[in-house]
């Protein structure tokens, strides 16, 4: 009889997903979840009290024009590169750079201290916004008067001053007084119904309102009932822990820990919620602020009243520009960390620009939303927006907080607004703390199997690490981290990252792995865009940006006080914790020995997709080749109906076909 073997090659085809193909880390389950994960880490706290208040402090509408063009020349070219990179190699940042560069591993692990730096102090901010959310839960929010036990003498509510004022008497502790009475509390006399008098100095004479600093009953609140604060809490003296606030922060921590519990598959599924629902919010508050009498002034102010002259002031410009950098997230290594679950040929171009322009729209929107209200609580309480609008925690914990206590049933918008918050909050800290726990895996991959205890871990030490910040003067630490975590080292490492791509590994080259194998398609007008932004434009906004934060720094600061010395000190230590992390590891890799010469800063055979490295290999179109091959003698004598497919990268180990005979 006649024996024969037959070889026959075999590609895969499309619809047996061949992007898993090779990738042990997995993928999203759907490309919606990575969008909406993506979309809810660069949309954040910044976009509700940050960039409402640069627009109106740098031009109003004039105020886009910077914008949107450091948006073009800076934000999209930075979010498309590392949206690309993480598919392209399904590698997080600690693993991609090694392969990228060797000498510049460091620049991964560079990205994951500055995660791991933000994520425990923003948990911070969430543990405030679940604390306003729970405190919202009366009839009677408690910072909307000064009835409270733990109300200072100072505190004071628009409402009862006016009502003081019309009676030509100022108001204080709770009560009416007249001029003289409120003198002697600055240890002044009275010299008219309106004015103090320095009794040693007949000619130094005052307006009595302003002899005496008064705290709004929300800032009274904010300081001395939520953060527990005294007169004498210093860096000195921190005080104890303030144990509701570590209450919160822990929940905050476990609702992180049970999200990223089996990581993208349980996260992917919260983000439906965390990052539509600030969307729901934003449209509710903002159909509401626009009915709010004095709305009109507010949003006038906001955007209404273009200033053309700020265009030729430098920090309206660099405003722009680092707002748009750190709204987008580049460059803490998240972006490509959700990049690396995506399935080899998604469009993330297309994301990479839906995204970018989403973000900003978002920001703009909400700046309506945040400008209506201003606007209504200026007239309300007889002031203008200039004096009521701020940035940062202040805006959304003491400025709106007090808004809402002027609106009917305070309490349900006081709900909507912080439970805003935390949701706007969790998907950046989600993405933070996945890029960590990404990294830990891709490391040693045999913890992946433990996912659920690896994550309980980093959970439970982060939540440690943040205790200093709800301690009675744990602000001071949460500013010191907030100023100095990532600013500079941010800047350092994108840079770095662009320059890596655009002259090192080749931006010719590094595009070709974006068309021939992922099959992305990238017009002409397009393809001429990235170059120009990649190669010449976004390194040189970057170099900008850079000598414009060191030359302009402020230290850090609260109000007035600014830290002492040897607390900046400090807070140099923390920016350079990441950024030390490039020459060190870099040392670490010549001291190995395992790379030489041009080997120490080419990209490595790793630097490929996640296929090739488990040995598949790729055609040009980006789908693996495999060999199948079966034997049989004839119909008689087959003995199975299962074929076997084998690699062709070890085609060469199987012994030649027989064709003899018998």
């Amino acid at each position: 009889m006649g024996k024969e073997t037959k070889v026959m090659q075999v590609t895969p085809a499309d619809d047996t997903n061949p992007d898993e193909v090779g990738n042990a880390r997995g993928t999203w389950d759907s490309q919606c979840e990575f969008f909406l994960s993506c979309l809810g880490y660069a949309v954040g706290f910044g976009n509700v009290w940050r960039f409402p208040y640069l627009a109106y402090k740098n031009g109003g509408a004039i105020f886009l024009l910077p914008y949107t063009i450091m948006l073009l020349v800076a934000g999209l070219p930075l979010f498309f590169l590392e949206l690309s990179l993480g598919q392209f190699t399904s590698l997080g940042p600690n693993k991609l750079f090694l392969s990228l560069s060797p000498i510049f591993m460091g620049l991964g692990w560079g990205m994951l201290v500055i995660s791991m730096l933000v994520a425990i102090y923003y948990n911070v901010i969430l543990a405030w916004s679940l604390y306003y959310t729970f405190a919202s839960f009366t009839s009677v929010l408690p910072w909307g008067h000064c009835n409270n036990t733990f109300n200072s003498d100072n505190c004071f509510t628009a409402t009862d001053a006016n009502i003081c004022r019309n009676q030509s008497m100022f108001y204080y502790k709770q009560d009416c007084v007249d001029v003289a009475a409120y003198c002697r509390l600055s240890k002044l006399s009275a010299y008219n119904l309106t004015h103090c008098v320095d009794p040693t100095n007949s000619s130094n004479r005052i307006l009595a309102e302003s002899s005496r600093k008064l705290i709004s009953a929300s800032e009274d609140y904010f300081k001395n009932r939520m953060l527990g604060r005294t007169d004498d809490i210093t860096w000195d003296n921190m005080g104890g822990l303030n144990w509701e606030l570590v209450g919160c922060l822990a929940l905050a921590w476990i609702i992180v820990g049970l999200c990223l519990i089996k990581g993208i598959k349980s996260s992917g599924k919260v983000v439906y919620f965390t990052a539509l629902f600030p969307y729901v919010v934003l449209v509710i508050l903002f159909f509401r602020g626009i009915t709010l009498e004095g709305a009109y002034t507010g949003i006038e102010f906001y955007i209404l009243t273009p200033n053309v002259t700020k265009l030729n002031e430098i920090e309206v410009w660099a405003d722009a520009a680092t707002q748009i950098f750190y709204s987008l997230g580049s460059s803490f290594g998240g972006l490509i960390t959700l990049a690396s679950y995506n399935k080899f040929r998604n469009n993330c171009m297309r994301d990479a620009i839906v995204i970018a322009f989403s973000n900003c729209a978002t920001s703009v929107f909400a700046g309506f939303v945040i400008f209506s209200f201003l606007g209504f609580m200026a007239v309300s309480q007889g002031t203008t927006v200039p004096e009521l609008v701020t940035s940062g925690s202040g805006l959304a914990f003491v400025v709106y907080a007090e808004a809402v206590t002027n609106m009917p049933v305070p309490p349900l918008w006081a709900f909507l607004f912080f439970f805003m918050l935390i949701t706007l909050g969790l998907d950046s800290q989600f993405t933070m703390v996945e890029t960590l726990s990404t990294a830990v895996f891709d490391q040693w991959p045999v913890l992946r199997s433990r996912k659920v205890l690896v994550v309980s871990l980093m959970s439970l030490v982060l939540f440690l690490c943040g205790l200093t910040m709800v301690l009675q003067g744990g602000l001071y630490m949460f500013e010191l981290f907030n100023f100095y975590s990532a600013g500079i080292s941010v800047i350092v490492m994108a840079l770095i990252e662009v320059s890596l791509i655009s002259y090192v590994y080749g931006f010719p080259r590094y595009m070709k792995h974006i068309t021939d194998d992922m099959g992305i398609t990238v017009p002409k007008p397009l393809y001429g865009y990235w170059a120009i932004t990649l190669v010449c434009l976004t390194p040189i906004s970057l170099v900008v940006i850079l000598v414009i934060s060191v030359m302009e720094f402020v230290p850090a600061y609260i109000g007035d006080y600014v830290f002492p010395p040897n607390i900046q000190t400090l807070g140099w230590f923390i920016t350079a914790a990441s950024i030390v992390c490039i020459p060190v590891l870099g040392a670490y890799v010549v001291w190995t020995g395992q790379y030489k010469g041009k080997e120490l800063v080419l990209a490595t055979k790793d630097f490929c997709s996640a296929r090739e490295r488990a040995g598949l290999g790729a055609s040009s179109s980006g789908v693996p080749n495999s060999t199948f091959r079966y034997t049989y003698d004839n119909d008689g004598f087959q003995t199975t109906t299962e074929a076997k497919v084998i690699p062709s990268s070890n085609f060469h180990e199987l012994p030649p076909p027989y064709n003899g005979h018998m």
